[in-house]
């Protein structure tokens, strides 16, 4: 593109912000729009996948806070516990192998507890297994590596930063249209009062 056509193509695109005879209030009013609308939607959307993805961090923050690693031993062989790959075929996969047993660990509080765990076919009774439990020394699932959870953050606030600005672009687009056609009723309006001046006019002149 040679320098006098991205001039041309420049004045073109900011003739709205120049003061021209046929500039009227309504295209004033659009040009804000549409660099408030491109304004909003660019930082919004930062602002707001960020805040989505913090948001995630926390939330396995909180959930990695409220449980803590004990040694369990387990009770029975694994081999012959029952398989941990029910349900639904993509977290089947994280289990594939796995069986249900029942181990026993010693609480905060000294008490004994017994729950159930998976554990590999090869684990035998009385071995060792790290198990996850809550304030109430109840069983629950490993909280999330830290891997895992920049991972989720980040593809929480790539989802949410388009959508966010898509949004905000869509409610512009509306607004714009609604300008356009009030634009164009005017328009309307002017020639009905004009045209026949016109019309008169050109026929004078022939």
């Amino acid at each position: 593109m040679t320098r006098t056509r991205r001039v041309r193509v420049t004045r073109r695109a900011l003739w709205r912000w120049r003061r021209n005879p046929l500039r009227r209030h309504s295209d004033v009013v659009e040009a804000w729009i549409v660099l408030a609308v491109w304004t909003v939607a660019l930082l919004g959307g930062l602002f707001a996948g960020g805040a989505a993805g913090a948001a995630v961090h926390r939330s396995f923050a909180d959930r990695r806070a409220a449980t803590h690693p004990v040694s369990a031993r387990l009770t029975e062989n694994a081999v012959g516990g029952t398989p941990a790959g029910g349900g639904s075929p993509v977290l089947a996969g994280y289990d594939v192998g796995k069986s249900w047993v029942t181990v026993r660990w010693t609480a905060a509080d000294g008490s004994t507890r017994t729950g159930l765990a998976k554990a590999l076919p090869t684990a035998k009774a009385g071995s060792r297994l790290q198990v996850w439990v809550n304030h109430g020394e109840q069983l629950v699932g490993p909280p999330p590596s830290g891997a895992e959870v920049a991972c989720e953050s980040l593809a929480t606030a790539v989802l949410v930063a388009p959508l966010v600005a898509t949004v905000v672009w869509g409610g512009g687009w509306v607004v714009r249209r609604q300008l356009i056609r009030r634009r164009l009723a005017e328009w309307d309006a002017e020639w009905r009062q004009i045209g026949p001046q016109w019309r008169n006019f050109s026929g004078g002149k022939g």
